[in-house]
């Protein structure tokens, strides 16, 4: 035996630090407005390809 000791960095975050409740609180509000975007030009898409289904089956 050594005596040198193996140590893990896999689980240390060292010099990351979580962020303070207020920019956490501006980023979740910021992604829930790109998510709700993004919801409205989904459900948006979705609409345009049925108008588009109805309007080639009755032609």
């Amino acid at each position: 035996m050594h005596g040198r000791r193996h140590h893990r960095h896999g689980g240390c975050h060292r010099g990351r630090r979580f962020p303070d409740a207020e920019t956490l609180l501006r980023r979740l509000e910021e992604y829930q407005r790109d998510l709700e975007q993004e919801t409205a030009d989904v459900a948006d898409l979705i609409r345009r390809l049925k108008e588009g289904k109805t309007e080639t089956a009755s032609v």
